[in-house]
């Protein structure tokens, strides 16, 4: 499918600025800034991103087009841009659940999804897309990298943009089944199957991912409470 894309020199969220473009493209939309001063992450967080370092994209599909469910698309929009964030830096990228890119033990990429119904009453995903790039301080957020500092590649913004949104664009919509998204997914699932830390009801304890399902919840056996499953911000990993 032909995904349009239109750069914007600077905004404040690619995931509103791309509403402007969805009358004239119901096939879809894709628009992207190196410099946006208000990125949203999931529930409120802040995309933080320094001017003309950082790629913010924003991808608009037809929420009509698609055969899964919203938490399984989830799941594959995530594995995509995993599968490309390590086919360009030749590194085994990993899914920190639910979707953040995790790349050498930093995150260097988060998703945010969102649903919205246009003024043409069209109904659709709204993929919005921070990926750090060139930036090289992180002072302030210690679990966070870029391309630059994991892997000492610096790719020209708008041609590794335009690699990305082929990438997307060409396989975005799942052509496997619900079974297979779901093992994929979980077999880029950063340190699952580990023991690793939690905070659960500002409790810390040990315990070991086992799974994510096709509810949206993440499996996880704890070392006081055994298996239980927790949606997002119910608990944190800690590493």
């Amino acid at each position: 499918m032909l995904i349009s894309l239109h750069h914007i020199p600077t905004c404040g969220s690619t995931n509103s600025e791309i509403l402007e473009f969805l009358q004239g493209n119901p096939c879809g939309t894709a628009v992207y800034t190196f410099c946006q001063t208000a990125g949203r992450g999931q529930y409120g967080n802040r995309w933080q991103s320094r001017p003309g370092e950082n790629l913010a994209y924003s991808l608009a599909v037809e929420a009509n087009l698609l055969r899964t469910s919203a938490n399984l698309f989830n799941y594959h929009t995530a594995t995509v841009v995993r599968d490309f964030i390590a086919k360009v830096t030749d590194c085994g990228a990993e899914i920190k659940w639910p979707n953040d890119i995790i790349l050498k033990k930093k995150k260097i990429c988060g998703i945010l999804i969102e649903k919205h119904k246009a003024e043409n009453l069209r109904e659709y995903f709204i993929i919005g897309i921070g990926i750090n790039i060139l930036s090289d301080e992180f002072s302030e957020l210690p679990k966070a990298g870029s391309l630059f500092t994991q892997t000492g590649l610096k790719p020209d913004l708008h041609m590794f943009t335009e690699e990305f949104h082929q990438y997307i664009s060409e396989n975005i919509f799942p052509q496997k089944g619900d079974e297979e998204i779901l093992e994929k997914f979980n077999g880029h699932l950063f340190r699952k199957d580990e023991v690793s830390v939690f905070e659960i009801e500002k409790v810390r304890q040990n315990g070991i991912i086992r799974k994510a399902d096709a509810e949206g919840f993440l499996w996880v056996e704890l070392e006081n409470g055994g298996l239980r499953k927790f949606y997002h911000k119910e608990m944190e990993l800690l590493y």
